[in-house]
């Protein structure tokens, strides 16, 4: 072994060193905005009938609030792959953090539905630039044989958030104001931007030759349609909601034509000759249905036919959470003794298992046996997520990462909407239509969606025994045991 030199720094070390400063605090800075986001978006939720009384509004009139959200949201989410191009995602990043957080202080400051409505707006602005500049940080500051254990942390805050939400936004408006809310985002924002210009290195910007505004239009209005569409089915089932949720994949179609025909459309589609990519939003989109689903149907089954209170049914469904936690530590372990092929492949069927479990709940099932239940579908799904979120990028060249995380997130979205969306239908359908909802409806719903949601494992399937291993660091670990058992021959 080389002798270190006494008053010369261990270079080596140092480099180590470094590498695992990286891949510890990018996703962490990055994950402390975006768990604002996520808290925030589900938090209101539980708000909404007080904000309502406060502002002398019908409650019903305030889910306008989300809507107004989730539309701003889906509209300027494919700008964001183009902004981070052209002056750089730290600065981007930073701006959006900004952006969320004077706009929560509008919604606090906020006196009639309409100046709250508008401050949503804004923050659904802000959103649609956080989260997908956030990857680009990621997968542009961390070496990609430290992706996986970096995506595990920085993939927290959308386990997180939506299990915390409902409980933070009961418990600040059962002692406190509602404006705290949102009052609680600006230290977190602050704190957040301070520490991504001190501790996260700028990313220069790549110069794009024009903006592509038509393929803007096509894609923003295309994606709002449909998410509005979604949402508008979820909350009155009206044929109108899906007529325009139709209007939206339309315009979708549209953008598809056009993209093949512009040199610098705003998101690449030339990224599904990838199979990594491909497999792990195609397949990803199927299993990502359920992630709409679940939060959704859940709190409604325990509230409206097993008559739990909200907070009772809350920390019934936070242990998910923990589930997502004790995964953590094993994630890329599991990935590189196994392969994403084969986590993503087996571990789809386990998870839809899991979710079809959920329809053997009844009002007589002991509250143990649902947290774990939860508890395993939380571990398996957090699993899922991961391995998908981190294949996303396995063979995207780095001036593809900013188009790779727009398209990625724009499938997301349109999943998670068309998760709640069919959930409803399904609820609505298998309850006669009478309006009042039965374990029968829930039972159905939950294994129909856990059918669809292994149905993901077809595209797994078509991936190689290879794929994402320079991510996972299995190719390594392959190299190295021929070496082994050489040696170990070479000893005998």
């Amino acid at each position: 072994m080389a002798r270190q030199e006494p008053g010369l720094p261990n270079k080596g070390l140092n480099r180590k060193t470094a590498k695992l400063d990286t891949r510890k605090t990018v996703p962490l800075i990055v994950a402390s905005a975006l768990i604002m986001q996520q808290i925030d978006s589900t938090a209101i939720a539980t708000a909404l009938p007080t904000i309502a009384d406060a502002l002398g509004e019908p409650p019903l009139a305030l889910h306008s609030t989300i809507t107004v959200y989730v539309l701003s949201l889906g509209v300027f989410l494919p700008l964001s792959g183009w902004l981070a191009d052209r002056f750089g995602a730290r600065r981007v990043f930073c701006s959006a953090i900004a952006l969320f957080t004077l706009a929560s202080l509008l919604c606090a400051a906020s006196t009639s539905l309409t100046m709250l409505i508008a401050a949503r707006a804004l923050q659904g602005f802000g959103g649609a630039l956080m989260l997908p500049t956030a990857r680009l940080i990621l997968v542009r500051s961390v070496p990609r044989e430290e992706l996986v254990s970096a995506m595990v942390l920085m993939s927290m805050p959308a386990v997180v958030g939506p299990a915390i939400g409902p409980l933070l936004g009961g418990f600040i408006t059962g002692v406190s104001s509602w404006h705290w809310i949102f009052w609680i985002n600006l230290p977190v924002g602050i704190v957040a931007i301070i520490l991504t210009l001190a501790l996260i290195e700028k990313i220069p910007p790549t110069e794009r030759t024009s903006f592509d505004f038509p393929g803007f239009v096509l894609t923003g209005a295309g994606i709002g349609a449909v998410i509005f569409g979604f949402d508008s089915f979820a909350r009155g089932m009206n044929s109108s909601a899906l007529v325009l949720a139709v209007v939206g994949f339309s315009m979708l179609g549209l953008y598809i034509r056009h993209a093949r025909n512009t040199p610098n459309a705003i998101l690449d589609l030339k990224l599904f000759r990838y199979p990594t990519f491909r497999s792990s939003v195609t397949g990803g989109s199927l299993f990502r249905i359920s992630m709409g689903a679940l939060p959704f149907m859940l709190p409604l089954l325990m509230q409206e036919v097993f008559r739990y209170t909200p907070l009772q049914s809350g920390a019934i469904t936070f242990v998910s959470t923990i589930g997502a936690f004790g995964m953590r530590t094993m994630t890329r372990r599991i990935l590189r003794r196994f392969g994403f092929r084969n986590v993503l492949l087996w571990n789809a069927l386990i998870a839809s298992v899991s979710m079809a479990l959920l329809a053997t709940f009844t009002p007589a099932t002991a509250p143990a046996i649902m947290v774990a239940i939860i508890l395993l579908g939380g571990f398996f799904r957090a699993l899922q997520f991961t391995s998908l979120n981190t294949l996303t990028f396995a063979e995207a060249e780095d001036s593809e990462m900013s188009h790779a995380t727009s398209l990625s997130q724009m499938a997301q979205r349109i999943a998670q909407s068309t998760g709640v969306a069919m959930s409803a239908m399904l609820l609505h359908y298998f309850s006669g239509g009478s309006g009042t909802l039965t374990n029968f409806a829930f039972a159905m719903s939950f294994v129909i969606i856990a059918i669809i949601s292994a149905s993901s494992c077809f595209s797994f399937f078509r991936l190689s025994e290879t794929a994402g291993d320079v991510l996972s660091g299995r190719n390594k670990k392959m190299k190295e045991e021929p070496i082994v058992a050489e040696q170990a021959d070479a000893a005998e």
